[in-house]
């Protein structure tokens, strides 16, 4: 049995250094045992390798909970979600309680796999049992309709020093000597994936029951990880080499654009001096000029100035080193392009339902007709609730429409029903 399943954890207690995701996600069952639960669903997200999977399988086995595993990625055509993950999701388990795991959601494909989110969605919606799903990367444009229905729960990329508990833990467990370096050397080059970590260790300990360090450089390599934006910001703030800096730019799978917007977000959070402000926004300024110049000229030479700019430039603007831990958060201009994009196709949806019942164009709908039934629902949720019954608006188009007002018009809905 290969190690990294004969070692999964069996206990949550078993999984190292994620007590803020694990207390979470218990707290997160206990409110569904009592019918408090705000949303169904859970969106467990991390770097590869920090336990998401089997964090999710350690609960389950400590708290006595039917595991229903799905992994997304292949299982991904809407029909399959529909078919296997909506019918876990309406019936219980042997001993009565279920666990719905939907593992690397992030490998839903907008394109081939259209309709698999929209699917989920459904499925999280009318669920009876709790859902978790797991991402790499959960801030995906297409996953962008999962993050408003479900809780999102980080996970911590592991240190060296928790990669190296795990690994002496197995050691003691195979009666397998292996000296310090060589652990050390196995954590160092696994950054944090502690499945990589594992699976180094057994192909070391296959060649020799005494693992050295050389026998680990002979069997074991460095990876090309992709971080996360937060750990790549991370990485390039507190770089304390130019060429630290550079790498940490090109280790997130965002575009370059992307990683400017995440870098304008975070400069005054991070740095406090006005001067050393002043320093990050002029090189980010540069950068982004190079890259407009790229579009216009097709010239990819100046790429090379982009990355010194927005990485090495905004990094070493600071007058003094000293290491900074900060909390990084989706930026604002990302967040409201999105609600502004859902707030359009709103307005298109309910357009197409309102100018085939007025006989008029959607043109006509969206100027004359939207203008005042947002004022008819803000004002008179009575009446709008009439609206809604006469011309069948689904919910997400009436809390659009009423705003702040949009309880009180669904419950008028609901007498109207009755």
């Amino acid at each position: 049995m290969p190690w990294i399943i004969k070692y999964r954890p069996k206990h949550i207690n078993d999984v190292v250094n994620q007590d803020e995701a694990k207390q979470k996600l218990i707290n997160w069952l206990k409110a569904w045992e009592e019918g408090k639960v705000e949303k169904k669903a859970i969106l467990l997200h991390g770097p590869a390798g920090c336990g998401k999977t089997s964090l999710v399988e350690a609960i389950a086995k400590t708290f006595k909970y039917q595991l229903f595993e799905m992994n997304a990625s292949d299982s991904r055509r809407k029909v399959d979600i529909e078919r296997i993950a909506k019918a876990a999701s309406q019936t219980a388990g042997i001993m009565g309680r279920r666990i719905i795991l939907l593992d690397e959601v992030d490998g839903l494909d907008p394109r081939a796999d259209a309709g698999g989110v929209e699917a989920l969605i459904e499925v999280i919606k009318n669920t009876r049992n709790p859902i978790i799903m797991t991402a790499n990367n959960p801030y995906q444009e297409h996953l962008r309709p999962l993050r408003d229905v479900a809780e999102l729960v980080p996970m911590k990329r592991l240190s060296e020093r928790d990669v190296i508990t795990v690994l002496e833990r197995i050691c003691k467990s195979e009666n397998l000597y292996c000296e310090p370096g060589a652990l050390r050397e196995i954590a160092k080059r696994s950054e944090g994936d502690l499945r990589s970590a594992i699976n180094d260790l057994e192909a070391a300990a296959a060649l020799n029951k005494k693992v050295t360090l050389d026998t680990v450089k002979a069997v074991s390599t460095y990876r090309n990880r992709v971080h996360a934006p937060w750990e790549a910001l991370q990485k390039m703030f507190n770089s304390s080499y130019i060429f630290q800096a550079r790498e940490a730019v090109t280790s997130t799978d965002l575009t370059h654009d992307e990683f400017i917007t995440w870098i304008n977000e975070h400069i005054p959070t991070y740095y406090e001096n006005p001067e050393e402000m002043w320093r990050a926004y002029e090189a980010l300024s540069r950068a982004d000029i190079y890259l407009g110049r790229i579009v216009k000229t097709q010239n990819w030479d100046l790429l090379s100035y982009a990355i010194e700019m927005m990485g090495p430039g905004v990094a070493f603007a600071r007058t003094a080193y000293k290491y900074r831990w900060k909390a990084f958060k989706m930026p604002e201009k990302i967040k409201l392009l999105a609600e502004a994009k859902k707030s359009r196709e709103y307005r298109e949806a309910l357009a197409e339902v309102l100018a085939s019942r007025l006989l008029t164009s959607k043109a006509i709908v969206k100027s004359d007709v939207i203008p005042y039934l947002r004022v008819i629902f803000t004002q008179n949720p009575a009446y709008a609730a009439k609206i809604v019954l006469g011309y069948k608006l689904p919910e997400e188009l009436v809390k659009w429409l009423a705003g702040t007002r949009a309880k009180d018009v669904l419950s008028y809905v609901k007498k109207g029903k009755k």
